[in-house]
């Protein structure tokens, strides 16, 4: 899953200066395999064993000698940088599919005298304002996109232009393992709406929370926000994608008003994404929030006469969703929260519903995602809910990231 986020624990002993390689040894005490697992070092720590090593002229390098892809992001960790406003380098990225049983690897980092190779872009975000103002997103296994002020607008003077107020997150089916944002748009809107060999767009959002829209929850009323008002790319590829869209501040019930900054971190590998969600609360008062992070109850798309199978687990924090359709295939959606966090499960209307508590001001994190029985890796309810568990596992149990040097 985007438990990619390899939560570090750097018990890096003191590096010695002008090594030839930086050795990093990643462990984790699962006995179960994650695949795609995503190793961040601060990049400062890389320059404190290789002074002067640029980001185009290294090698990152498995223990078989093999060449890995890799990113340097120029954001620090958001616990460093809650602003985003950037640094020069700050993290490298790369990853590695640890294999059932296998709680420990070793990597190595070294200049060279090349240029390395650009690698494959594995995980994108953009802003689209070729339709109006959605903002997409996608990695090699599943898309998404959500919704701009331009939809919502009132349709004036008359031209046909669709409105939609909804903060909700959308689904893009995918069977390639290519970026599609671009080639989707760029054939129209009539088109993605049909599977043509790469996937295709069936979700129906709406104004539910879609997958993994959040809203206040008062007990017996979801209090939700309107499109994003704004967006920023901090990172873009090929490993991970980083980006936050802001929502303007609404009544949440109470007269207390929230305002809420989402922060999405989507890697390469993963169906799920990782959701750091920041509340604000701009009038009235409240230490705490109830947050509802919604799946929608009718996510099927037209005559498919959709069937929803739904599974609560609160050992692991999670609501999945098993979408049986006539055509279109099945598809598999799910949300995830911090198990610190977790407060149960509630419904309404439109939505079913994952409780979290958030404090104003300070990041709540859970996981959404999709798959599509059609992409080939989970085609039954069995095997999207154990990938599910496996998401919880990995969410729990983060690796750990020692460095050394070596001459």
């Amino acid at each position: 899953m985007k438990l990619r986020h390899a939560l570090l624990s750097l018990l890096a002993a003191p590096l010695a200066l002008a090594a030839d390689k930086l050795v990093i040894t990643v462990t984790h005490d699962l006995a179960i395999a994650r695949p795609a697992e995503t190793i961040t070092i601060p990049w400062s720590d890389v320059n404190h064993a290789l002074p002067g090593a640029l980001l185009q002229r290294i090698a990152v390098k498995n223990a078989k000698g093999a060449i890995l892809p890799y990113q340097v992001t120029n954001v620090l960790p958001q616990a460093k940088d809650p602003q985003g406003k950037g640094v020069a380098y700050g993290e490298l990225i790369f990853q590695h599919d640890f294999a059932a049983g296998e709680k420990s690897a070793t990597f190595t980092v070294e200049k060279i005298d090349t240029v390395a190779p650009v690698f494959p872009t594995k995980a994108f975000a953009r802003y689209v304002p070729e339709r109006l103002d959605d903002f997409a997103w996608e990695n090699d296994k599943i898309g998404h996109r959500t919704y701009g002020p331009a939809l919502a607008a009132p349709d004036e003077p008359k031209t046909g232009k669709e409105v939609l107020v909804t903060s909700g997150l959308d689904v893009w089916c995918k069977r390639v393992s290519y970026p599609i944002v671009d080639r989707w748009y760029n054939k129209g809107h009539d088109h993605y709406h049909k599977d043509e060999g790469e996937g295709m767009d069936m979700y129906q959002v709406g104004p539910s929370r879609g997958c993994g829209g959040t809203g206040i929850w008062d007990g017996a009323k979801l209090s939700v926000g309107r499109n994003y008002k704004t967006w920023k790319v901090i990172t873009n590829g090929p490993v991970r994608a980083v980006f936050e869209l802001t929502y303007e501040p609404w009544d949440a019930g109470n007269g207390v008003k929230v305002a809420e900054v989402k922060r999405f971190t989507v890697d390469a590998g993963h169906n799920l994404d990782q959701m750091d969600s920041t509340f604000t609360v701009t009038a009235g008062t409240a230490s705490e929030l109830t947050v509802g992070i919604g799946l929608n109850k009718t996510p099927g798309d037209k005559n498919q006469d959709a069937k929803v199978e739904l599974t609560s687990t609160a050992a692991q924090a999670s609501l999945a969703q098993w979408v049986l359709q006539k055509t279109n295939g099945q598809l598999g959606t799910a949300v995830i929260v911090a198990a610190d966090a977790f407060k149960g499960f509630a419904a309404d209307d439109r939505n079913d519903l994952v409780l979290a508590k958030a404090t104003p001001g300070k990041p709540l994190r859970y996981y959404v995602g999709a798959g599509w029985s059609k992409a080939g890796e989970f085609t039954t309810k069995e095997a999207w809910n154990a990938y599910i568990a496996t998401c919880a596992a990995r969410a729990k149990s983060p690796v750990k990231v020692t460095l050394s040097s070596q001459k």
